[in-house]
């Protein structure tokens, strides 16, 4: 017989045994709903609601197998696998993140300018409808002064004078609301910017701490 031959033959041969071994001598160890403990030669169907041990001949355990899942059990495993991936995804994905900020700004010094520069623009933007609404204001207040006199003279006010008033009163609510707007949006960034400043500062020590 050839070396190889020689060699696939032992190790079907010692396979065979073992299986024979493990299946001739083993037994089924289980506990009822009761906690009651059963030995069978033959493994019950109610095992299978429990959970089971296989015990060899010197009642040894050689393999556990739990209990059958109910449907409602197996759905609570998907939900938790499902949340547990989405985990990891949100962990790669903030680490990434993370690793790319930390490519952008280098320095703590640069992370705060960038955040200081939307800042200001957001500055530039209200100082900007600011001056707007003053413009507009005063175009009010001298239209309200025409139709005034007007009206002292006993003269109507003419409809697109009334329309002007009108469109421009809308205008500077908007404009007002779109301020008032813009400030909050900026108390809403600078807050949002100090827990980024404090997580950039745990990144940037956790990378030095790395390297």
């Amino acid at each position: 017989m050839r070396p190889v031959q020689f060699v696939a033959a032992a190790a079907f041969a010692f396979v065979l045994t073992a299986v024979a071994a493990e299946g001739g001598h083993n037994r089924y160890k289980w506990r009822d709903a009761q906690g009651n403990l059963h030995f069978d030669d033959a493994l019950p169907v109610e095992a299978l609601q429990y959970g089971y041990d296989v015990v060899n001949e010197h009642g040894l355990v050689v393999k556990h197998v739990e209990r059958a899942k109910t449907p409602e059990e197996l759905k609570a495993d998907q939900a938790a696998a499902a949340e547990a991936a989405a985990r990891k995804h949100a962990a790669e994905e903030q680490a990434k993140a993370d690793q790319q900020m930390l490519a952008a700004y280098p320095t703590e010094q640069e992370f705060a300018n960038a955040q200081q520069a939307q800042l200001d623009m957001i500055d530039q933007t209200i100082h900007a409808t600011e001056l707007s609404l003053q413009s507009q204001e005063k175009s009010l207040t001298d239209m309200l002064s025409h139709a005034a006199d007007l009206d002292r003279a006993g003269k109507p006010v003419p409809e697109t004078l009334k329309k002007q008033i009108d469109d421009l009163r809308r205008n500077i609510e908007q404009q007002k609301a779109y301020i008032a707007a813009k400030q909050s949006e900026k108390a809403e960034r600078t807050k949002s910017f100090e827990s980024q400043l404090a997580h950039y500062r745990e990144v940037q020590a956790k990378s030095r701490a790395e390297h």
